[in-house]
């Protein structure tokens, strides 16, 4: 005999677990995060939307990881330039996650002062 109740639950916690999924837009992530550390709106929003479209979900949390890590014990904490965020991104052990981010980087016009925030 199927028990429904619990089926129903299943169902009901899968359908809650799809939309808080479908709610998290980590293009919006990354440059909030980024804006957090003095970078411009429209550039972190064109990093963002880079990354998004060129890196797994794993990569980003990764790359979250490292450029989290890297600011601890820093003097500066709440200033990233984007030199500090490529040597961040060299931590993750993917090949492909410091490319993309040098790529999204010079897509974004960020090469032209490397020593100035996003």
């Amino acid at each position: 005999m199927i028990d429904f109740r619990n089926t129903f639950r299943l169902m009901t916690v899968s359908a809650c677990a799809l939309s808080l999924a479908a709610c998290v837009n980590p293009s919006s992530k990354i440059a909030t995060s980024l804006e957090g550390y003095g970078f411009q709106p429209a550039q972190s929003q064109c990093v963002g939307d880079r990354l998004e479209a060129n890196l797994s979900i794993g990569h980003l949390q990764q790359l979250d990881r490292a450029a989290k890590a890297s600011r601890q014990g820093d003097t500066t904490p709440g200033r990233l330039t984007i030199g500090d965020f490529v040597r961040a991104s060299a931590q993750v052990k993917d090949p492909k996650v410091p490319f993309e981010v040098g790529k999204a980087a010079a897509a974004c016009g960020l090469l032209t002062d490397p020593a100035s925030p996003l």
